[in-house]
């Protein structure tokens, strides 16, 4: 995927999201540190475009609520940030890739700290499949089959596949 082909998917979804809620007036979005925090960005920057409202962004960092705790580094730049209130609300949980869903479960399990959401969505910007859960997500900028040994990376230039053995 290219940028162009990043910035259709963020505008695609931001019109699925728009579409899907009726409008945002409940609708808030959450980034997953680190990778769902730049696309969470946008994709507010993109709703903000096409339907003329500000949308509350909130950033998680999940890492602390992993099942996997102790086998992955820590990132201690990596912070949440939640200011406003989840309860009522439909969250929109933002990230980059979905691989096996832990990020995802581990999500789910720190969201009830800031109170109990209407709704709770899934929005990533590529699902490679390999899926150990039973998570789907409701928006995806492309589905991107991969080997579960491939490395997928987003970044503002698109998205790349790098092999783990060459990292």
């Amino acid at each position: 995927m290219s940028s162009a082909d990043v910035h259709r998917a963020i505008t695609r979804m931001a019109h699925e999201v728009a579409e899907r809620n009726r409008g945002l007036q409940h609708v808030v979005l959450i980034g997953l540190q680190t990778g769902g925090v730049a696309i969470a960005q946008r994709l507010a920057e993109t709703l903000a475009e096409v339907e003329g409202a500000a949308i509350p962004v909130g950033t998680l960092d999940v890492a602390f609520y992993r099942d996997d705790i102790g086998l992955r580094p820590v990132l201690p730049e990596a912070a949440t940030d939640i200011s406003f209130d989840l309860t009522g609300t439909t969250v929109v949980l933002v990230d980059d890739v979905l691989f096996t869903g832990r990020t995802v479960r581990a999500a789910l399990n720190a969201l009830g700290e800031y109170g109990r959401a209407q709704a709770i969505e899934l929005a990533v910007m590529v699902d490679r499949g390999h899926r150990e859960l039973p998570i789907r997500p409701d928006y995806v900028g492309k589905n991107l089959p991969t080997r579960r040994d491939e490395m997928v990376d987003v970044s503002d230039d698109g998205v790349s596949l790098g092999d783990l053995v060459n990292r």
